[in-house]
């Protein structure tokens, strides 16, 4: 058994992960054993379709789940399609897709187990394929959740930006019950995917009053980056988040993050505090796992306790039939 998983199982068996609404975990790794045995099989299969026809996959399902998670917990409410209100137009959402994906597996497992496996389950098990599609670790998802009942984009409001200070990230992620240390594991996740020049552009042009460029940006990064993204130019076009490694998940994004060659202005600010830093620092010190952290193993922790953000196995909710309506 690799270190990886040998953790996965520790941290699994070990204990229940507090969350920040005081509920504890109350998901099962093999909840669809009985009533959908091939459930996880079959997201996984249309997984890696996706991923076939389209390099950037995994990382469009990864962010889906982040962004799902983040938003009255992961219970699907992204998915939702109600109108102009719908949570998935917040401006904190903004480029988020891979919708079709998840109604794809929704639809085959329909098909298979009628009205028995969750929309909010299937982000979460497409995030964990995603991850292993591009060279990530692999992990047992605990699933159980039941499908929200709320979709409004006002509830987005508090959504990790872009250009927030490094305190603000931290007080976003510790209002969800998550750590320092979850903040900079769950920023690698960075390490593959693109993201658009609209996203960088006061970074590039405006950083401070009157114009100028985020002086932490590494001259060799910012040169290319302003050759891709021109001022005034197409804010659409997309650009790698981890120079040199975008599609494989490692390590590398905390590597560029030390060396100023962070693309996002919210990645490059975890060099620049303290805590944060020291933690990614922690990840190349003189003892490589098993004798010193495992950036992999904290990694799965981490999105572990973040896929049971307000978790919700009660009876408020339901199974939904088509992920993109509550009817």
């Amino acid at each position: 058994m690799s270190l990886v998983s040998s953790l996965v199982l520790v941290f699994l068996v070990v204990g229940s992960i507090c969350l920040s609404e005081g509920q504890f975990n109350r998901l099962t790794v093999g909840f669809y054993d009985q009533t959908c045995p091939n459930a996880e099989a079959i997201v996984r299969a249309v997984v890696r379709e996706a991923a076939l026809s389209d390099s950037n996959m995994p990382a469009v399902l990864l962010r889906l789940h982040f962004h799902d998670c983040f938003v009255e917990g992961c219970d699907g409410s992204i998915l939702i399609d109600n109108g102009k209100n719908a949570e998935k137009n917040a401006f904190g959402h903004e480029g988020v897709r891979g919708f079709e994906v998840i109604d794809k597996a929704k639809a085959q497992l329909e098909a298979t187990c009628h009205g028995v496996v969750s929309c909010a389950d299937i982000v979460a098990l497409a995030a964990r394929d995603a991850i292993s599609l591009a060279g990530g670790p692999s992990y047992e998802v605990p699933t159980g959740r039941i499908d929200g009942v709320v979709s409004n984009l006002s509830l987005a409001g508090d959504m990790p930006d872009v250009s927030d200070s490094i305190q603000q990230l931290k007080a976003k992620f510790r209002r969800k019950g998550l750590s320092e240390k979850d903040l900079v594991t769950l920023s690698a996740a960075h390490t593959i995917g693109t993201t658009a020049c609209f996203f960088m552009t006061k970074r590039l042009y405006n950083f401070f009053p009157g114009g100028g460029s985020d002086p932490t940006i590494n001259p060799i990064l910012l040169q290319e980056l302003k050759a891709k993204c021109p001022q005034n130019g197409d804010v659409n076009v997309r650009v790698p988040i981890d120079r040199g490694s975008e599609e494989a998940f490692d390590i590398h994004i905390l590597q560029n993050i030390r060396n100023g060659f962070g693309v996002l202005e919210s990645d490059a600010k975890l060099n620049g505090d303290e805590t944060t830093s020291s933690i990614i620092d922690s990840y190349f010190g003189f003892f490589p796992p098993p004798f010193g952290p495992s950036f992999e193993a904290d990694f799965v922790e981490s999105i572990i306790k973040m896929g049971q953000i307000g978790i919700n196995t009660s009876l408020q909710g339901g199974v939904r039939r088509i992920c993109s309506s509550f009817s």
